[in-house]
């Protein structure tokens, strides 16, 4: 484990919040409660993307649920980051200028390790590493918190379903306490997700899209949740999602992305979903009410 630097959230982040009100639709959740909220690549608006500070930021914000984005580097280490190319949120184009486009798959864990993916967020995250799958885990144990993991573009990554749960396996996240509700695997692979059910069932999995009504049955039969884009998700297809039960013999959930604003948050909760993925979590709780521990 390396030494960071410790981040405090926004203050801007934790105010206004009182001056939202909770809303009746919004409790009209399916199983009488309001939707989980899923602090996306952590509070992604409070700390940089997909670091440890990120899911640190929604450990202090209270919230159990965070999600994440995996890859794999040129020698085949894991690691947490959301687009295929390290530029956008780390400083390579300077430390690495002649090696674009500078995709994950091309740099060694050494090389990934030099790089600050802190300072494009903001000065008092200098200095905050791209973690590694292992450093992360230890971070989300450390918080007692529970993770929605995406396999981010499997394809470019040949094996890497069973090199995650092997990942997984040596930090113990694949007993039964940790299986029951703390761990989801998603991606928009639905070729992947299959992967990862027929090597570890016991595993919860994911899909990322809206497959259609028709099609909803096939996934059910390595799917625990359809997880579309906030766009799409209508009261209809809803229910027909809740309609079916997935392979450990419980109705699918439906959780949706990605939902910033309290009207949004407000609205899909009214429709019926079980989450809800966010960058500002606390913004979400705060409109449709709800504990992070459901």
């Amino acid at each position: 484990m390396r030494i960071r630097p410790v981040a405090t959230v926004a203050a801007g982040a934790l105010l206004g919040l009182s001056a939202l009100v909770l809303s009746p639709a919004a409790q009209a959740a399916p199983h009488g409660h309001p939707p989980v909220t899923v602090a996306h690549r952590g509070a992604a608006s409070y700390a940089p993307e997909n670091t440890l500070a990120s899911i640190d930021a929604a450990d202090r914000l209270g919230f159990r649920w965070v999600e994440n984005d995996v890859q794999r580097t040129k020698d085949g280490e894991l690691v947490i980051l959301h687009d295929s190319s390290l530029a956008r949120t780390t400083n390579v184009e300077q430390v690495y200028p002649g090696r674009s486009p500078w995709n994950v798959s091309d740099f060694t864990l050494r090389e990934i390790e030099k790089l600050d993916a802190g300072s494009w967020f903001g000065a008092k995250f200098k200095g905050e590493q791209v973690p590694t799958l292992e450093d992360y885990m230890d971070e989300v144990e450390h918080n007692d918190q529970s993770l929605l993991m995406e396999l981010k573009s499997p394809e470019l990554y040949p094996g890497i379903e069973r090199e995650t749960l092997r990942e997984l396996r040596s930090v113990g996240w694949l007993n039964s306490a940790h299986l029951k509700d703390r761990l989801v695997i998603q991606s928009f692979s639905a070729d992947a997700v299959k992967t990862v059910h027929k090597l570890q069932p016991e595993v919860r999995t994911g899909y990322l899209g809206n497959p259609s009504v028709a099609d909803l049955p096939r996934f059910a039969k390595y799917c625990d949740q359809i997880n579309p884009v906030h766009t799409v998700v209508t009261r209809e297809y809803v229910a027909a999602v809740h309609g079916l039960k997935g392979p450990h013999r419980r109705p699918l959930d439906l959780y949706t992305w990605t939902v910033d604003d309290p009207a949004t948050a407000v609205k899909v909760a009214g429709l019926g979903v079980d989450g809800i993925i966010s960058n500002k979590p606390d913004v979400v709780r705060a409109a449709v009410g709800g504990d992070e521990d459901d």
